[in-house]
């Protein structure tokens, strides 16, 4: 019998709005969300083996760490584990997301891996199961696991649905520069700035911010010269950083609005002009 193989894509998440309510006793922040994702990220793909393997290539790949500490890789062992399937499989992942950027690239290469193992192997656990699994992961995970426009609460992994965004284009935008999760959240003033509010997604994004972008800025000051250029461009309706950076995004109204911010953008700095989904 031929070997299975299968492929999956691992769409990029945008922070639409991020809320940053309580720093918790137990070293975690309690925030808001609003999570978009991307038409834009890796791509995984498998084929069934004698054992776990995984080769990563695309532009990023020198960032992705060694395989052995991979999201990939400890996606599969404890989707096995939880399962009880034997099945092995070697890994290719195409890395096109860049590390540490705010846009959940590890996230959503665990989550993909999660979805295509369920899909390829027959032996998912139940739904419950799937997206505890996911939250053990890390807190993007579930997200990243549903990859559709959602609100999160607690650390980002309690989940509700929003109202749909499909089609929106997006510029994303990356001056280069990595920003470690932890010290950004580590520099949030702790200040509670209020709820987000509720409503139509962009509605909401729009009336909300992103509390991180201020201890991030401080870090790489190159983030706020993003941003200020993106939201300069004709027919922004929204320009943000995404997570805890330091990548950012401008939604447009047009597609050729957000082709000529991308074309206008300083050569060195990395782009993908995309949509949501």
């Amino acid at each position: 019998m031929a070997p299975v193989a299968t492929r999956e894509h691992a769409p990029a998440k945008v922070n639409l709005a991020l809320h940053v309510r309580e720093r918790m006793p137990e070293g975690w922040h309690r925030i808001e969300t609003l999570f978009a994702f991307t038409r834009f990220g890796d791509v995984l793909s498998a084929e069934e083996s004698e054992d776990w393997s995984l080769a990563v290539s695309g532009p990023f790949a020198a960032a992705a760490g060694p395989a052995e500490a991979n999201l990939v890789l400890r996606a599969a062992h404890a989707f096995a584990a939880q399962s009880g399937t034997r099945a092995r499989f070697a890994f290719r992942l195409d890395k096109r997301i860049p590390a540490a950027a705010g846009l959940g690239g590890g996230s959503a290469d665990a989550a993909a891996t999660l979805r295509l193992l369920a899909r390829a192997t027959g032996a998912a656990p139940g739904a419950d199961d799937l997206e505890r699994l996911a939250a053990a992961l890390g807190a993007d995970v579930p997200a990243c696991l549903a990859s559709r426009t959602s609100r999160g609460t607690g650390r980002g992994d309690i989940l509700a649905p929003a109202p749909p965004v499909a089609g929106v284009p997006l510029l994303l935008v990356n001056p280069g520069v990595e920003v470690p999760t932890g010290l950004v959240f580590r520099g949030w003033d702790g200040v509670d700035r209020g709820p987000l509010a509720e409503g139509e997604t962009l509605e909401v994004a729009r009336a909300g911010r992103n509390d991180l972008e201020r201890p991030a800025i401080a870090r790489e000051p190159v983030i706020a010269e993003v941003l200020e250029q993106l939201r300069a461009g004709p027919g922004v309706l929204l320009a943000r950083m995404s997570g805890s950076g330091a990548t950012c995004f401008a939604l447009f109204a047009r597609p050729a609005d957000r082709n000529a911010a991308a074309a206008g953008l300083p050569a060195h700095w990395w782009r993908a002009a995309t949509e949501l989904l």
